[in-house]
């Protein structure tokens, strides 16, 4: 198993990092979070890793955190969530957005993430509730999350992808007074 890859970023695309080791590269999936920690290339970094061995191929996931890995670790143990799914997951929601959620089993929250369908969140929900802790919420305190929902559902409405949607709804929520003014910034936001 490989427990963690060290090297240069040597690519960057949507959802892949090329890091390279001792001048053999190594295709490493990562979510948007892990994307948004590495700041340039040829950065030095360190990832956390999961080596997926199957029939048709070999799959190196990449972690920026051990959190983040840990939570991979504990999604994958759901039946229906394979690896890419997983990723797919962590990329369309914080990590602690994602453990408030399973902890309050929250299905409205977990159903904005793109590619997760209703009966896939009801499992996951069931099978994590107990294996993930509550997160101490500090800003998010601030925020109305049914506003949030709302908001969410109409940027969708308006053609808005659903992580996008629910990305702009939670980045303009603080300090708004009122769905309206949530999707008004969230607008403005987008050009």
């Amino acid at each position: 198993m490989i427990s963690f890859i060290k090297g240069k970023v040597a690519q960057k695309e949507e959802g892949i990092l090329v890091i390279e080791n001792n001048g053999i590269g190594y295709e490493v999936q990562v979510s948007d979070h892990t994307m948004n920690s590495i700041a340039y290339m040829n950065e030095e970094v360190k990832l956390l890793t999961y080596l997926q061995v199957r029939e048709d191929g070999i799959a190196l996931f990449g972690f920026v955190s051990k959190e983040e890995k840990d939570m991979f670790m504990k999604l994958i143990q759901v039946g229906g969530i394979g690896p890419k799914m997983a990723i797919g997951i962590l990329s369309g929601i914080s990590l602690s957005e994602l453990s408030t959620a399973i902890f309050r089993q929250d299905i409205k929250m977990l159903c904005t993430i793109k590619g997760l369908g209703k009966k896939t969140a009801e499992r996951l929900l069931v099978e994590l509730k107990d294996k993930v802790e509550p997160v101490q919420e500090s800003v998010e305190s601030n925020v109305n999350m049914s506003y949030v929902e709302e908001a969410t559902e109409a940027l969708m409405s308006l053609g808005v992808g659903k992580n996008e949607a629910y990305r702009l709804a939670k980045e303009h929520a603080e300090n708004s007074s009122s769905v309206e003014e949530i999707i008004t910034k969230a607008l403005r936001g987008m050009n």
